[in-house]
């Protein structure tokens, strides 16, 4: 699969290091899984990791976490 942003490069597994902000909150998740472009770095992450990211930052939210760094664990 071609990357959308650069329309060159091949989309290999690995790693992408995500950061939410939400309601006051700053959470970066280090290690999700994703497809990341070969040629400039633009990570894909996948529809199950986006929704499991969110839910742990409604988490995080409602705790009342304001800056958090995790890595990420698998389900």
């Amino acid at each position: 699969m071609k990357c959308a942003i650069c329309r060159k490069g091949e989309l290999r597994p690995g790693k992408a290091t995500v950061m939410l902000e939400r309601e006051g909150l700053t959470l970066v998740v280090k290690g999700v899984p994703a497809r990341v472009c070969e040629n400039c770095g633009e990570e894909y992450v996948d529809e199950a990791e986006t929704s499991r990211l969110l839910a742990s930052a409604e988490e995080a939210v409602r705790a009342g976490v304001k800056v958090d760094v995790r890595d990420y664990v698998a389900a």
